[in-house]
């Protein structure tokens, strides 16, 4: 981390270090000769226009952006909000592997071809982005502190229960305090990224 004058730090910033990794779908991410990473590939950068904002790819808010979030991988569908005509549709910043939280500021980060389909649901409204795979349903909140993130996702879970399930707005509450999931995307952006899922079989929802 680079010292500033909001982030005062006694030690001096840590040495700059290239290190470069050998990365193939069938043999992995090579990180040193002791340790081989399996390939996780997913897109780092993914978001539409915000409404009227003047935004740079790095932030991630309701309109998606760097959210770093390991889900957002193959096979998964991502919904994301319009804000503006056209969408605008954003990515970019495709990574290899990474951990939770994107620790040191960089993934694996890797050149890809990246396919995706796109589609437009019309009048379904939503606030923030959300994600789907085969095994559960996420929302997914940015923000600062880590606490207003958390806060974010888990609201718009609760809300898409409540919207698309049939569960009734406080009982979604307390079920997801019982069995709720919580995915750190990345805790060095501007703003902090959160996932909140939920298992399709506890939903009821086909897998």
């Amino acid at each position: 981390m680079v010292a500033t004058g909001t982030t005062a730090l006694l030690n001096p910033p840590l040495p700059e270090r290239v290190k470069r990794m050998e990365v193939t779908a069938e043999g992995g991410v090579r990180f040193s000769d002791r340790v081989v990473l399996p390939y996780q590939p997913f897109i780092g950068t993914i978001g539409t226009s915000p409404e009227i904002e003047a935004i740079y790819s790095l932030m991630p808010d309701y309109h998606g952006g760097n959210m770093d979030l390991p889900d957002v991988a193959p096979d998964s569908v991502i919904y994301l909000p319009v804000n503006a005509p056209g969408a605008l549709l954003y990515l970019g910043d495709c990574h290899a592997a990474q951990g939770d939280g994107e620790l040191c500021g960089v993934a694996v980060e890797h050149p890809t071809t990246t396919t995706v389909q796109v589609d437009l649901i019309k009048r379904w409204t939503i606030q923030w982005p959300r994600l789907e795979n085969k095994t559960f349903y996420m929302t997914i909140g940015s923000g600062r502190p880590m606490e207003d993130a958390a806060r974010i996702a888990y609201r718009e879970l609760v809300r898409w229960l409540a919207a698309e399930f049939s569960f009734e707005e406080l009982d979604a509450y307390l079920l997801l305090t019982q069995c709720g999931r919580v995915r750190l995307g990345n805790m060095v952006d501007p703003k902090y990224t959160l996932g909140a899922s939920i298992s399709k079989a506890i939903t009821g929802a086909p897998a």
